[in-house]
């Protein structure tokens, strides 16, 4: 598999939003949903604020797939939660702690993403 060019990883790393539609069973598309992304390493992660119960994380769950000008995996990681909420307050602060707190909790980290480029 192979990864990402360093000018994806500058440009997907330095969006403030993607738009993430998962695939659905039959490989179409759902709606897209605006979420943040954060870099770390030559690795990007996502987060759900709403946790593991979020309709598309829930999506991600069925075929770990999705279309964000790019198709990727998502896989899901337990690993690197404390490096992840640092990149998430250093990228995200100037939206304040209530909101950056929201991908911090203990649930957000339970739905962490890593994006594999496809």
């Amino acid at each position: 598999m192979a990864g990402w060019t360093s000018d994806e990883l500058e440009k997907i790393g330095a969006a403030d939003e993607l738009q993430l539609a998962t695939a659905r069973r039959d490989g179409t598309l759902r709606n897209p949903v605006t979420i943040w992304v954060v870099r770390h390493g030559d690795d990007l992660y996502i987060r759900s604020v709403n946790g593991r119960t979020s309709s598309w994380f829930r999506g991600a769950q069925v075929r770990h797939e999705a279309g964000v000008d790019k198709d990727v995996l998502l896989v899901e990681t337990r690993d690197m939660n404390e490096e992840i909420d640092a990149a998430c307050r250093a990228k995200y602060r100037r939206y304040g702690e209530n909101l950056v707190g929201s991908m911090v909790t203990p649930q957000a980290r339970a739905a962490t993403l890593k994006l594999v480029p496809r």
